[in-house]
This record gives structure tokens, sequence and C-alpha cells, in this order.
């Protein structure tokens, strides 16, 4: 692994920080509040090129690499963890599904409006009764001609209202049998498809949460990405990318948490001091930054596996797990450090507190990443 930072990757970084303390820390604490999706904010990242930040030239996208896609998310969760959940969802799940499986006409047809942010992403796996079960999902899809028929309810969506463009994965066998799915495309707009209850979540406020609903959903068959029953594998490789993705905005939220920390116990005087003398302070960032700059090296570790096209389910589920579970521990300490001020809405941590608790739940909790980690450790 090359631990150097290219200069491409430095400048990407400077403009989504640049960007982020523009365009994105001005209105935090109100998006927050008010539940607010901020949909234009998201074209005008779509003009920087990071709506499509892995997506090739030849489709409309910037063609980096996940070294730099790593960099923009950390940049920008950094000061808010939803806007940074809401831009890997997007890059990560649905244009990275269309990316990884569809064929050259489906990625002609939507990765450019995808990469521009002209269309916004949404993926579609999980239901309300089957988190990790993915095999005994209810929301299906049935052949009827050259046309298929989707119906059922994904719960927990990111964009689940406003997303344009949709893949969603549907079971297309029995229950709890082998290759017993598919994925599909659906546009918004088509008729039966709709957008459902929208979550009142403790944190990650800003990123729209909700429902989608498919009731006697008609599509063509062209809109299927890959074979039929194909649709759990895609699902697993996807993940694989999307724990990169969850450990970068896990790493974000340490980051930004530490940085409010270090210059409050700077600043704070007790004792006709800075709090940061004291042992019982300096200790708590001595252990923040030593688990972040830890968390650092596997996301990394595992987005230049990505680059190489190389097997990376463990070092993903390591980076995700371990970052999660990092940036949980860093909003706390965090929140301690500055007493009851960290407390309130009137400095950052409390949000940073908020936020981090979805990290060790979404794209598979902790757990399930112990289970990957573990089975990777015992193959043969």
């Amino acid at each position: 692994m090359d631990f150097s930072t290219e200069e491409l990757t430095q400048q990407v970084g400077r403009t989504a920080r640049d960007f982020a303390a523009q365009f994105i820390r001005p209105h935090v604490s109100q998006w927050d509040e008010d539940q607010e999706f901020p949909h234009q904010l998201f074209k005008e990242l779509g003009k920087l090129g990071m709506m499509g930040i892995v997506v090739p030239e030849a489709y409309g996208g910037s063609g980096l690499s996940y070294t730099e896609y790593v960099t923009i998310i950390v940049e920008i969760s950094k000061v808010c963890g939803g806007i940074g959940l809401s831009l890997a969802a997007h890059n990560s799940l649905c244009t990275g599904h269309i990316l990884a499986f569809g064929n050259q006409q489906q990625k002609e047809k939507y990765l450019p409006a995808l990469a521009s942010g002209e269309a916004l992403g949404a993926w579609g796996l999980t239901e309300a009764g089957t988190g990790s079960d993915a095999g005994n999902m209810r929301c299906t899809a049935v052949k009827e001609g050259d046309e298929w028929v989707l119906n059922g309810t994904k719960n927990w969506i990111t964009h689940g209202i406003s997303g344009n463009t949709v893949v969603v994965v549907t079971r297309t066998g029995e229950p709890r049998t082998r290759n017993n799915s598919t994925a599909f495309i659906v546009e918004r707009g088509t008729p039966g498809f709709s957008g459902g209850k929208k979550e009142n979540k403790l944190g990650m406020r800003a990123s729209e949460t909700a429902e989608m609903i498919f009731d006697q959903c008609r599509i063509p068959d062209a809109n299927r990405l890959g074979e039929v029953g194909d649709g759990f594998r895609q699902a697993l490789t996807v993940l694989d990318g999307g724990r990169i993705s969850i450990a970068a905005l896990s790493l974000g939220i340490a980051k930004g948490a530490m940085e409010a920390a270090t210059q409050y116990a700077k600043e704070r005087h007790q004792f006709d001091q800075p709090i940061a003398n004291f042992q019982g302070i300096s200790f708590k960032l001595a252990d923040m930054a030593t688990e972040i700059a830890a968390a650092e090296l596997l996301t990394f570790q595992a987005a230049d596996l990505k680059n190489q096209h190389l097997p990376m389910t463990l070092q993903a589920a390591m980076a995700k797990y371990y970052a999660s579970e990092v940036a949980v521990r860093t909003a706390t300490e965090a929140v301690q450090i500055f007493g009851g001020y960290g407390y309130t809405k009137d400095f950052p941590v409390e949000k940073f507190y908020r936020d981090s608790k979805l990290c060790t739940i979404g794209e598979g909790t902790s757990e399930i990443q112990k289970i990957v980690i573990a089975r990777e450790v015992l193959k043969d």
C-alpha cells in the first residue's frame, strides 16, 4: 500500500473542504432541526463532479479513484454527517450498482444524469421485516410477457421519496432459496411506484430516509440489471463498496468531533489554564487521535484494494466495523470534554454524537460485520 498522498487527492480534498465550509456549514443546524433535505445542494455537488466521483468520464463522471472518493466523503462528513451519508448513498449504492452491473445501454441512459446531479439515486434492499435476512424478502417481481410487475415495500431507504433513479432488489424466486432475487432500475414517475413514510430520525436528519412502495408497478425487462436470480450476489458486491463509504463517513464524523473537542479544550479555561493541560482531557484526545489514525489506515487500505479490483470483503468489513465504533467513541468523548455545553445544540459535538450511531447500524450492523470478518478469517 502506497501511503503517499497524490496531488490530485489533495486538490480534491481541498475542493470538498472549501465547498463544505461555504455551502454546508452555515446551514447545518437549520437542516438538522427542520429535517430538511437540501435538493439544490446536490445539484451544486454535481457541478463539481462529486455526484459521479468514480464514474468514468465516458459516462459524464469524474473518473476518479476510490481514494479520492473516500477523501471527499470524509471532508463533507466532518461538517455534516447527513450530507455525507446522502452523497455516499448516491455514489456507491445506486450509481455504483448500475456502473458495476448495468449493460452498455443502461449505463449510457442513466449514469450521465446521476453523475451530473440532474438525477438523484436511491437503492432499495432493506425491508421492515428483512434487514439482514435478505433471502426472505417480500418485495417481489413477477414476469408477465416482456414486463415485470413489482409489489412490496422497501424501508429505511436513503432518498426513498426524492430519488429519481432507483435500483431495487426484489425476490423473483421462492423464499430462502438460492439465487432468488433480481435487481431492477425503476424511474420516478413510473405508475405504481411511490414514496412512503419519511422517518423521524435521531441523527443524519438532513439526509432523507423513507419507504419506497411498489403497487402493481410495471417495468420493462430492459430495466433488469444482470441475470435473473443474480440480485443478491450483486448486492453483496455493492455492499462491499458501500462499507468503505460508511467507514469514510464514520471517519469524517470522528475527525469533525475531535477537531471541535481539541479546539474547545485549548480555549476553555479552568483553574487559570486551558483544560487541555489536564491529563484527564489530554488522554482522551490521545485516544481519539490514535483510534482515528487506525481507522483511517483501514479505510484507505480497503479503498486501495478496491482501486486495484482485488478482493476486499474482509478489509471493507474491518474498516466499516472499526471506523463506525471509533466514530461513536470519539463523539461520546467529545461531548464529555465539552461538559454541559456538549449537551446543547449550541455546539457541534451534540450533532456528531447523534449522527455517529447510524454508522454502526447502516449497511450491516457491527454484529454483521463481525460475522463477515469471522467468515473471511476462517476460510480454508
